[in-house]
């Protein structure tokens, strides 16, 4: 036997402990091999749509799992199963229930059958969507399928502790969140996912940062069918990141690396490296080499076609749990017969979760079906002509062997399309029809944004206050004032981004607040987009309030993925499980040059449904959102205008108390001609129009500030202007189609404002392409003052 292993173990074990706990691990690694194993035949047989499972890294997990501690959080992938299942934080019964989609929350309480098989979380919030206490248990944070997408969010809930641990404010109030930033955050990734940028930002950010990440690289030598040598410098992770080693004088990452199966070394070394994590805030790499993969990537296909034969026999003789049943043989830790016993047990084990979880899975369909059933029979008395056709369509329904929701649906919409309608039966089963379609509902469609007491939604507006003697500032003290209010009140706030710290951001928003706050509070960080939002994401999260600054709007492309797919979508992928209350700064609209005039607009709004898009068109609003936001549990993103900052405006009296509501617009100038619907810096351009050519040819503009697109005029209050004018021009600094062909789509359809048409409905928008440089390229790029008002004119003499 090991003998680091020994001395680690019997140091706080007797030996019969130390056995008991040897044999409890390879009980529950050939159970989770059973578990993949028998997922897959699930797959293949029909029961399940796809699956993808954790086989041949089953050691490793349950060696990481031991180092778990009560606030730990994990930020992993989809091959974890093994250490869900050691750290309790799962069990196979649970496992199977993701595989079926089980829309219970207590049957699959990861995400209530919205992701597929594979993806873990546990549940942060309780059923009021109010957090829980993160520091009880182990926890882990929702998965999600891009590759390396775990990575940024994993830097910043280590980022959390770092910050629980050294920022005064943080001692007391916070101990739902963390136990003074003693925890460690475990992120897992596949060996082939190291190739994606996401790895490589993350990873030097946790370098520079020092913050308590522990990454585990799981190596089967294989992206899916890529072998490792295509992919990775040295044909090793390890090597390549040799340089970032941690030295004494100039810091790093300690790097660590171990064979996937061999249990003493696993065992021995991660316990010594997550120690250090944990006491010295140091990040850790575990590089887990010479992994298998026994069924290939997934159900999708064979790993057979892509792996010579002499790979397939190496994957056998050095597969994890036949090397870990040499151990207990060499060791005389158990006897063959034994282990075979023990095999057993639980390989029956991790069939009847399976069964379970399957019988779980079919009762509330089962029971439908019988309600369907009864229902649609009492229908057959009063059908008529089509009485034998309800009757067919009950048998067929019954007669499913794997019945699921939507053969329901099928089942009684068919009934009701046949039978005309009258009768107290058809009445009651179109009841029943209404009931399972809300409830379907709720199982899949709920939860996109917060339906807690929180929500941004439910925020009381309290209008701005101005009052004779209200200063005329410029945009950015503002702002400026503001957050020094906010920073003073609240000690969850927290900012940071490229330039933010020591200069106060490039347009002077945090101006001389870090030296007030400190430089944890208000901190610059490198230009690195996608682990910024990382960062805020993994704060947010945990209880914090952080502001993740994007320098300019048209650099959100690079943060565009951590926050379309794990931000936007983490209330609904997780059904109101967890939460993260981000507020995402930057700043666009009109300016001069191909990148810093962005407007990117309808990408946005089709990328980041889940989260608030807020488009100030002054400094003040741009506070009212803010502390809108603030209140709720919600994440957002504030658009300031970037030619704003240095003009004046009226500074509202309680700046740090007002809210603007979301999906209210502001009428800001009434009229009676024409509705014009637009946000942001074009409105100054739309006041320059109305004052020198409109107004003067007796046309008057009702113009409507929208404030917020997602989400969008939720009161209508933009066809109540139309019917009033009954012309309206969608303006928009976006590109043709962009926002403006959304505004147009929810007033004309979903307001039905076509009704109040007397004349075509426009949208003027920016040209196809980006503005050229200087004040021209502005001018012949988006709409100006002289395009306006000829598309106006041109209405008014139709």
């Amino acid at each position: 036997m090991s003998q680091s292993v020994t001395s680690s173990l019997s140091a706080r074990l007797s030996f019969e402990e130390f056995k008991k706990e040897v044999l409890d691990d390879y009980r529950l690694v050939v159970a989770s091999r059973e578990a993949s194993l028998v997922g897959r035949r699930e797959v293949l047989t029909g029961k399940a749509k796809f699956g993808i499972f954790g086989d041949g890294k089953e050691l490793a997990q349950v060696a990481a799992a031991k180092c778990f501690q009560p606030g730990d959080i994990r930020s992993g992938y989809y091959r974890d199963q093994t250490l869900m299942f050691a750290t309790g934080m799962s069990d196979i019964r649970k496992f199977f229930a993701q595989l079926y989609a089980d829309m219970s929350v207590d049957n699959e309480p990861a995400s209530a059958g919205r992701m597929m098989n594979g993806h873990y979380g546990t549940r942060w919030l309780d059923e009021h969507g109010d957090w829980k206490d993160l520091t009880k248990d182990p926890q882990s944070s929702s998965d999600i399928s891009p590759t390396a997408g775990q990575m940024v969010r994993a830097l910043g809930l280590a980022y959390a502790s770092k910050m629980y641990r050294n920022v005064q404010e943080l001692q007391t109030g916070f101990e739902r969140f963390s136990d003074k930033g003693n925890e460690v955050i475990f992120c897992t990734i596949g060996d082939a996912a190291t190739s994606e940028g996401l790895f490589w930002e993350s990873v030097n950010a946790a370098g520079v940062l020092q913050v308590p990440l522990a990454l585990f690289i799981w190596d089967d030598g294989y992206g899916i069918s890529v072998p490792r040598k295509y992919q990775t410098t040295k044909n090793s992770i390890s090597d390549a990141l040799a340089g970032m080693q941690w030295d004494d004088k100039k810091g790093g990452i300690n790097i660590y690396t171990i064979k996937g199966w061999d249990y003493a070394a696993l065992v021995s070394t991660i316990q010594k490296g997550i120690a250090r994590v944990r006491e010295m805030q140091i990040p850790a790499i575990f590089h887990i080499q010479e992994l298998t993969q026994p069924q290939g990537h997934s159900t999708s296909g064979s790993h057979e076609r892509y792996k010579s034969k002499e790979r397939l026999e190496w994957e056998k003789e050095w597969d994890c749990l036949p090397k870990m049943r040499e151990f207990l043989l060499d060791n005389k830790i158990a006897t063959e017969e034994e282990i075979a016993a023990m095999e057993e047990e639980a390989r029956n084990e991790a069939r009847e979760a399976r069964q379970q979880a399957w019988t779980d899975f079919l009762a509330p369909i089962r029971e439908q079906i019988r309600q369907a059933t009864s229902l649609c029979n009492q229908v057959v008395y009063e059908a008529g002509d089509q009485a034998q056709q309800v009757a067919a369509i009950v048998r067929d329904l019954n007669a499913l062997k794997e019945p699921i929701r939507k053969d329901v649906m099928q089942s009684v919409g068919r009934v009701l399309s046949l039978c005309k309608p009258g009768g107290t039966a058809l009445a009651a089963l179109r009841n029943f029809y209404d009931y399972i379609k809300e409830d379907n509902r709720e199982k899949y469609s709920s939860h996109l944004y917060s339906e807690s007491r929180h929500s941004a939604m439910k925020v009381k507006e309290v209008a701005p206050e101005f009052t004779h003697d209200s200063p005329s500032l410029n945009g950015y003290e503002i702002l400026n004032k503001f957050f020094d209010q906010s920073f003073a009140s609240n000690p969850a706030l927290f900012a940071f981004g490229e330039d933010v710290g020591k200069i106060g951001d490039v347009n002077q928003g945090f101006a001389g607040l870090q030296d007030k706050y400190g430089a944890l509070r208000i901190t610059d960080t490198g230009i690195r987009e996608a682990s910024i939002i990382g960062q805020g994401m993994g704060m947010a999260m945990r209880g914090l309030r952080p502001i993740a600054e994007i320098q300019y709007l048209d650099y959100l492309l690079y943060a565009l993925q951590p926050l379309s797919d794990d931000v936007a979508t983490l209330q609904y992928r997780t059904r109101g499980g967890q939460k993260c209350p981000i507020i995402v700064r930057t700043r666009g609209h009109r300016l001069e040059g191909v990148w810093h005039s962005g407007s990117p607009i309808g990408m946005i709004l089709h990328s980041l449904r889940g989260i608030y898009v807020c488009v100030p068109r002054n400094m003040a609003q741009a506070a009212g959102m803010y502390n809108t936001l603030l209140q709720s549990d919600e994440p957002g993103l504030v658009i300031e205008c970037l030619n704003g900052y240095r003009l004046k405006e009226k500074m509202p009296a309680n700046l740090g108390q007002f809210t603007v509501p979301f999906g209210v617009p502001e009428i800001i100038r009434e009229g009676t001609d024409v509705t014009i619907v637009s946000y942001g810096s074009i409105l100054r351009v739309l006041d320059d129009a109305i004052a020198t050519y409109l107004e003067p040819a007796g046309i008057s503009c009702e113009v409507v500030d929208v404030r917020t697109l997602l989400p969008f005029d939720i009161n209508h209050r933009i066809v109540e202007s139309l019917k009033k004018t009954n012309r309206i021009l969608f303006l928009d600094e976006d590109v043709p189609g962009g926002a403006s062909a959304y505004m147009f789509q929810q007033v004309m359809e979903k307001q039905g404002g076509y009704r109040w048409l007397d004349v075509a409905p426009r949208t003027l928008t920016a040209n196809a392409h980006r503005p050229a440089y200087a004040t021209d390229g502005d001018y012949f790029s988006k709409p100006n003052a002289e395009d306006i008002a000829a598309v106006i004119r041109e209405m008014m003499q139709e």
